[in-house]
């Protein structure tokens, strides 16, 4: 699957949700997430453990600012909790993320709102394009559109993931 997505430091979290409603987004609730990076020796692989959300990913994403491309593979599971022994065991974790997060869709659009242990206040859009009907141009267009309408500022775009961020600190 690909999409193309940006992350950003959020000063006004209220706005941005204010907003998102205001056009009709789809509010799916608040996941308390703890996202679980394992040592992989090219992109990434997490296991995000949630009340909403539930799954294995391994994507690849180049760290750079602004709109990016990116490709992940995506297993769900209801019980995906019961690979994490296995996965600590072969590969080791290198750093795991906490956060609450709000988790809201307009069409193919996916919106985070999150609040992330020891790093603050982060909005997150994700332009997916799982029945690849979309050109990548078409995906970035979107995305550029919603970064102009939520205001996000460019001097608040952020490069790497939450993982490298907590890494750095």
């Amino acid at each position: 699957m690909k999409n193309v997505e940006i992350k950003a430091k959020c000063d006004y979290p209220e706005k941005i949700e204010k907003i998102l409603l205001e056009k009709g987004a789809d509010y799916k609730g608040l996941d308390h997430q703890t996202d679980t990076y394992f040592n992989v020796n090219t992109g990434r692989l997490k296991m995000r453990i949630g009340n909403i959300e539930k799954s294995l990913i391994f994507y690849n994403r180049p760290n750079i600012k602004g709109p990016k491309q990116s490709t992940f593979n995506l297993y769900l599971s209801d019980n995906i909790e019961e690979l994490k022994p296995l996965l600590i065991s072969s590969l080791g974790i290198m750093v795991e993320v906490r956060k609450h997060r709000k988790i809201f869709f307009i069409d193919h659009v996916k919106f985070h709102i999150d609040v992330v242990d020891g790093l603050g206040d982060f909005v997150e859009i994700e332009v997916g394009d799982l029945d690849d009907t979309r050109t990548i141009d078409e995906l970035q267009n979107l995305c550029d559109y919603y970064i102009r309408l939520l205001g996000i500022k460019e001097e608040n775009l952020i490069n790497i993931s939450y993982s490298d961020m907590l890494l750095q600190k």
